[in-house]
C-alpha cells in the first residue's frame, strides 16, 4: 500500500465526492498500481473561483467539517495518463476530459473504489509514500 497526501477539500472529494482523478504535475506513481491511502494534509487548499463554483453542492462548504492531518480513506490507483490521452481527438476544441475533475496540463492519476475510514492521525509526506508498519496496520484494521 502507498499513501498520497492531498489538501482538503480535494481529499474529502476523493473519498466521498466522486473525485476519480488526482491531478499532478509529474508521475509520482511510477509503475505502481494498487491501493492508496488518502492522507488529508494539515492545510486546506485555497480554491479559485472557477473550482469553488463547480463544487457548490458537491462538497461541504464548512472548512471545519474536513479532517486534517489524517488518513481518511483508501482508493485503488488504476492508471496514470497525460491530458492528451483522455481528450476526444475528434473534438477540435475539447471542452471535456476523461473526468470532470481532470485539469489541463496535468498528469491524471486514475482513482477507483473509494473506501472511507474513520480518520487516523498521521503526518504527511510528498509524493506517493509508504506508510510505516504501525500506520499500515491501523489502515488495514480500519478497512
Amino acid at each position: 500500500m502507498r499513501v498520497i497526501t492531498v489538501r482538503q477539500p480535494w481529499a474529502w472529494s476523493i473519498v466521498h465526492g466522486g473525485k476519480d482523478v488526482e491531478n499532478r504535475t509529474r508521475n509520482i506513481a511510477g509503475s505502481y498500481r494498487g491501493p492508496v491511502a488518502i492522507h488529508a494534509a494539515k492545510k486546506i487548499a485555497s480554491l479559485d473561483e472557477e473550482w469553488a463554483d463547480r463544487l457548490v453542492g458537491v462538497i461541504p462548504r464548512d472548512d471545519d467539517s474536513y479532517p486534517l492531518a489524517a488518513i481518511i480513506g483508501v482508493v485503488d490507483l488504476v492508471g496514470v495518463h497525460d491530458v492528451e490521452k483522455c481528450r476526444d481527438p475528434s473534438d477540435p476544441w475539447p471542452a471535456t476530459l476523461c473526468s470532470a475533475w481532470a485539469m489541463w496540463g496535468q498528469l491524471h492519476l486514475e482513482l477507483a473504489n473509494p473506501r472511507p475510514i474513520d480518520p487516523i492521525p498521521a503526518k504527511g509526506k510528498l509524493g506517493l509514500w509508504r506508510p510505516d508498519a504501525e500506520l499500515l496496520a491501523q489502515i488495514e484494521a480500519a478497512l
